[in-house]
């Protein structure tokens, strides 16, 4: 059974353009279709295979994935999220960092040269995608070029005794987008739409869902929505997933630019850090339990740490 999810066929740029816009601020998330031009389905499917290899390596090699950035590397099963486990790299633009993932893991030559053709082409798509939401708002430049793409592979081992339960809790992702490469057998990611009903996300083989985070809402003033999104168990088997995230700058503030911003428009944001946001969330466990983690614990925050509490609580309620 089709989904209601916007569909944006890359064929039909730039006549998509406002399509894509739409999509962005009514659902905060599209499925895209048709850009075999930059990342050939051929190639999905081999990573999909990999990925599949490498989450079956013994626990004492994947260890060996070492966080770059908090969250960034290997994630154990927990009791957050009991039934999900991941290996990740901090920036997949980086063939340092494509290179030490790989070392770390033992991966094959074949390995290798897969998960290198794949970053590669996985960031060229996320760049694209980038300067085709710049361009659809009217922008002349877009900021993403320098922005690090974290890279992680996810694995699900659903039992008959985990169906019905969360894979991965209700979240929205802390960075500007994700593009998610789904299981093409096993559904489970359900998106919130922005009445708070969550709309299921079938599995559709050679399409690949994109998902914005909370930082797309602050830079677009507003207008893009930060979406809910989780993972459901529904049936037995083993569900594999990878996503790249367009997480935030490194040094510059996050910020809506100058021509989202009007007298009409006000900015809603004060410019802020966004390793100050994402290691404030992470360690905070804000995205649980945002307002009684604040309510609770802003007595012993700096007042950099409090104003991006602040910041995450106008997000939520956006």
């Amino acid at each position: 059974m089709a989904d209601e999810i916007p569909v944006i066929d890359f064929r039909e740029f730039p006549g998509s353009l406002s399509k894509l816009i739409k999509a962005s601020e009514e659902w905060g998330c599209f499925r895209i279709v048709n850009f075999e031009s930059i990342l050939p389905v051929s190639l999905m499917y081999e990573m999909k295979e990999v990925v599949a290899s490498l989450l079956d390596l013994p626990l004492e090699i994947k260890q060996r994935n070492v966080d770059e950035i908090a969250g960034s590397g290997y994630r154990v099963p927990g009791l957050i999220n009991p039934i999900h486990e991941g290996l990740g790299l901090y920036d997949i633009a980086s063939s340092q960092a494509v290179d030490a993932f790989c070392a770390q893991l033992d991966a094959t030559p074949l390995q290798r040269a897969t998960i290198t053709r794949y970053a590669k082409a996985v960031h060229e798509l996320i760049m694209d995608i980038g300067c085709k939401i710049g361009e659809g708002l009217g922008l002349r430049d877009v900021p993403f070029k320098n922005w690090p793409c974290q890279f992680r592979i996810n694995k699900y081992p659903f039992t008959p005794e985990t169906i019905g339960s969360d894979g991965l809790r209700t979240h929205t992702d802390n960075g500007f987008l994700t593009i998610v490469q789904d299981d093409e057998l096993f559904g489970g990611l359900e998106v919130m739409r922005k009445p708070g009903e969550f709309v299921a996300v079938q599995p559709r083989p050679e399409a690949l869902l994109v998902n914005f985070g909370d930082i797309a809402t602050v830079w677009s003033n507003g207008r893009f929505y930060n979406v809910k999104h989780r993972v459901v168990c529904k049936q037995e088997g083993i569900r594999i997933s990878v996503a790249t995230f367009l997480l935030g700058p490194k040094e510059a503030m996050v910020e809506a630019p100058p021509e989202l911003v009007t007298p009409e428009n006000p900015r809603l944001f004060v410019p802020f850090g966004f390793e100050d946001f994402r290691k404030t969330r992470f360690y905070k466990h804000m995205n649980a339990a945002i307002k009684s983690t604040c309510l609770k614990n802003t007595y012993c925050w700096t007042s950099s740490q409090l104003h991006t509490a602040h910041v995450m609580l106008k997000l939520i309620n956006v």
